[in-house]
């Protein structure tokens, strides 16, 4: 399991030829439906573009992007997403992860 600012990343080697990826954006942690698009578009975008081994991957917002009150999506926010994201899309191209166990 890897972490950043406002994603969890959960990866176990699959008997598969590709990756899989599986996203996880609760309603409390992004109150809009536009809010939880835009991040499950962003992190299937950045998840086609990795080269990653036969893995799979769940994301999971673990921390709140925005409230009620503000914007339900913006510039800084669609760049931080792809930032972080990326990030931990990259760590998992790097090393495959150990046989049955989660990456760390």
């Amino acid at each position: 399991m890897q972490r950043t600012a406002h994603f969890v990343l959960y990866a176990r080697r699959n008997e598969l030829d590709r990756a899989r990826l599986g996203i996880v954006a609760a309603k409390r942690f992004a109150p809009r439906a536009v809010t939880r698009n835009t991040i499950k578009r962003v992190t299937r975008e950045l998840f086609r573009q990795s080269t990653l081994p036969a893995i799979d991957c769940i994301v999971r917002l673990s921390q709140p992007v925005n409230s009620k009150a503000g914007p339900a999506t913006n510039a800084k926010l669609k760049a931080e997403l792809r930032r972080e994201l990326a990030q931990l899309l990259g760590s998992q191209a790097a090393k495959p992860p150990s046989p049955n166990a989660e990456s760390r």
